[in-house]
């Protein structure tokens, strides 16, 4: 799973980096976001329309749902059976979206407190997160919210070595694709629902800081000078 991020390079530079319009004021949600939390989230609305990044809320409402705090429980969406999943499966076909993240985290288990490790790209370039965006509108009336869930895969090599589900990273060249509503083959699109290469990214162990999402602040990806040793330590 994928129950934690960073996003905390500025919007204009992220907005140039995903060639996305901003069509809203966001906040930058910082160095430990939670889900539930609002977040910066590339996507195109609609067939025809521009490429926008928006503010939309973690946490996957289906637009059936009566009660927005399902949201809280569809984070993540695993990639294997989103498209069989009556929540996930309409807008896997339709309704794709990227999160930029300059990193994300995962703990180790078997550890009082768990270990934090944070996972980044070796080149030091927010990464691209794959997720799924649905409206949803509550049944007594009021303003349509949008939400997002993360999908997930099973972990690559060094994933591996600290949980065994990771999110999906799309590399440049599957932005155009993935985001393109029109795009509706599910055996295509699932062509890129695969773990991104180990050799492509790095890994450093963080302080237990960053264990409560209320605490924010670089300090939250600080490295631990002997995180890659414990990493391979049992």
């Amino acid at each position: 799973m994928c129950g934690r991020f960073a996003q905390a390079t500025s919007l204009s530079q992220l907005a140039r980096q995903f060639g996305a319009e901003t069509s809203v004021d966001i906040a930058v949600p910082g160095y430990n976001v939670a889900p539930t939390s609002t977040v910066a989230v590339v996507r195109i609305p609609k067939p025809g329309a521009v490429r926008v990044m928006e503010g939309l809320k973690w946490g996957f409402i289906p637009s059936w749902a009566k009660d927005p705090a399902l949201g809280a429980k569809m984070a993540n969406a695993r990639s294997e059976t989103a498209s069989e999943k009556p929540s996930f499966r309409a807008a896997l076909k339709a309704r794709r979206c990227l999160i930029p993240a300059d990193g994300f985290f995962e703990w180790k288990a078997g550890k009082t407190p768990k270990l934090p490790y944070y996972f980044t790209l070796k080149s030091g370039e927010p990464l691209a997160l794959a997720g799924l965006w649905e409206r949803w509108k509550p049944p007594a009336g009021g303003p349509e919210v949008v939400t997002f869930t993360l999908l997930t895969v099973g972990a690559n090599e060094l994933m591996a070595a600290v949980h065994d589900r990771m999110p999906v990273i799309l590399p440049p060249e599957d932005w155009a694709a993935w985001l393109d509503p029109t795009l509706q083959d599910v055996t295509r699109i699932q062509e890129f629902l695969k773990p991104f290469p180990s050799g492509q990214m790095a890994c450093r162990m963080v302080s237990t800081y960053v264990n409560s999402p209320r605490n924010q602040g670089p300090k939250c990806i600080e490295p631990i000078a002997d995180g890659l040793e414990r990493l391979t330590k049992p």
